[in-house]
């Protein structure tokens, strides 16, 4: 009964937003066409339809508004219109009761709050539609922050998951780009990304990951993050230490305190690539809420990353592939581009090389007729997989949630100072990965990794060595055998022709007879 009424609430807030007329004017038939006219009889929407379809979602609730972020970063499946507006969607959730907060913690932890903390305050200092933070004291004194799951979550999504999992199967059987936009993997993929994060032990170990990629001594003074307290961190309560800083984004703050605000967005370029190239693990929702600047003594001036609820990955082979398509661009190499495209193994092997390049020259050389300092390295990326699906390339989604990260990065960084020339900073650095992985360092690193493996492999060669050879003289009797089937089977051929041929004779004879 429950789910019929959330139903019906859904169609109703779609019927406002005329977000009917909007999925029935994809439908390429006539009757969706006399449908379309219907809905709008009477009707008269104005505004945009990606302002429509946020307004719409900010509507229904919590669970819609994360699913039309996740959507917004998908700009390989939806409209660019629809995904820009899509982006601007927050989490505009009141806090949950204190008391409830509380509970949570006792219950998670078995213990009650004042044996847990030596100070807990129960205002939150943020709230947001999966969980909100607390300030609390360790009793040794430590400041932390506590991060608390809202309560019943977990059968609030799943009501509104199986309606999701609805549309997109009518999407997927009655609209013609259905099976391209593949909407039941859409919704999959945002199942398992909520999932992960109602879990706030998976975001607890995807911050102790992105802490001990940054405590190399290598990579002092780029990115602070914070520590976690395992012994006060199950699946509902996250306990880190509490950073203080100031936002990104408050610059005019930042130039009173003295930080240097240029050198600030070439190192926010600098942790992007670093993440990406060197760990293939990154924080993924880097915006201006969560990345702070460090104001204290010891650490001024350095980046302070929070919320690891979105973290993506890549495998070398992502690693290789990306920084070489950048390298190409940066050189203006569009058959190497394509060369990569095929080589990946994404675009069909029908697919001619000459015309993929063509493609990509020409969505490409109109950034180069710009200064460098105006070229988005996120745009080209967002060109690349628009000319790729018109080639029927896949793209993957760690690679959208790549371009999405990037775009969030150029945003921040050209804010911080609008003459930041991004390529000039990324070029030198992949130039250098990339000689990192093919040069002598590179094969050294190589050659270090697989040596665990020598000890098991060194005593088998001879054997192995051993085996071939006695392989090989079977191969020579067992071709030996087949020269002689053969010559065998000549003879039969032969004999039987002659054979046929002395029969035909004698039939011609009798029939002359």
């Amino acid at each position: 009964m429950m789910r019929f009424l959330r139903l019906i609430r859904i169609c109703f807030i779609g019927f406002r937003y005329g977000l009917d007329e909007l999925v029935l004017s994809s439908i390429h038939h006539p009757v969706a066409a006399f449908l379309v006219k219907f809905a709008r009889f009477g009707r008269k929407h104005t505004l945009p339809r990606g302002q429509r379809l946020r307004q719409a979602l900010e509507q229904l609730g919590p669970i819609f508004v994360k699913f039309g972020q996740v959507l917004s970063t998908r700009r390989d499946l939806v409209p660019h219109d629809i995904a820009d507006e899509l982006a601007l969607l927050q989490d505009k959730v009141p806090p949950f009761a204190p008391e409830l907060a509380v509970s949570v913690i006792e219950k998670s932890l078995g213990k009650p709050i004042d044996q847990i903390f030596a100070d807990f305050q129960l205002e939150p200092c943020a709230s947001a539609s999966v969980a909100q933070v607390h300030v609390a004291h360790l009793f040794d004194g430590r400041k932390v922050a506590v991060k608390v799951l809202r309560p019943g979550m977990l059968k609030a999504i799943e009501k509104d998951l199986a309606l999701m999992r609805s549309f997109a199967s009518f999407i997927q059987g009655f609209i013609p780009d259905g099976k391209r936009l593949k909407p039941k993997e859409v919704v999959a993929e945002f199942d398992q990304y909520l999932h992960d994060e109602l879990d706030l032990q998976v975001e607890a170990a995807n911050c102790s990951q992105l802490r001990r990629n940054f405590s190399d001594p290598k990579r002092a003074g780029l990115l602070l993050v914070p520590e976690v307290h395992w012994e006060y961190s199950t699946s509902t309560v996250f306990t880190m230490e509490w950073m203080e800083g100031i936002p990104i984004n408050r610059i005019d703050q930042l130039r009173e305190h003295g930080v240097d605000i240029e050198k600030l967005a070439v190192m926010g370029v600098e942790i992007f690539f670093t993440q990406v190239f060197e760990d293939g693990f990154f924080h993924a929702d880097m915006h201006p809420g969560n990345i702070l600047v460090s104001l204290e003594p010891e650490s001024f001036g350095q980046y302070i990353a929070v919320d690891f609820g979105i973290v993506g990955s890549l495998s070398e082979f992502d690693k290789n592939y990306l920084a070489q398509n950048f390298l190409a661009f940066f050189r203006r190499d569009y058959r190497r581009v394509a060369q990569l495209h095929i080589e990946s193994g994404w675009v069909p092997v029908s697919t001619r090389e000459e015309q993929l390049e063509a493609a990509i020259r020409t969505v490409c050389e109109p950034h180069f007729d710009r200064p460098l300092s105006e070229i988005s390295l996120g745009q080209v990326l967002m060109r690349l997989f628009q000319t790729s699906r018109r080639f029927n390339v896949e793209i993957q989604p760690q690679l959208v949630l790549l371009q999405k990260t990037l775009l969030n990065v150029e945003g921040m960084g050209r804010e911080l100072d609008p003459n930041l020339d991004l390529w000039k900073t990324a070029k030198p650095f992949l130039e250098k990965w990339m000689w990192r992985r093919v040069g002598p360092r590179g094969f050294v690193e190589q050659l270090k990794k697989e040596a665990s493996q020598w000890s098991d492999i060194l005593p088998t060669i001879p054997r192995l060595v051993h085996k071939n050879l006695t392989q090989q003289d079977h191969s020579k009797l067992l071709n030996e055998e087949l020269r002689r089937m053969r010559k065998a089977q000549k003879l039969q051929v032969y004999v039987l022709g002659l054979f046929g041929l002395i029969n035909a004779g004698l039939l011609i004879w009798l029939i002359s007879q």
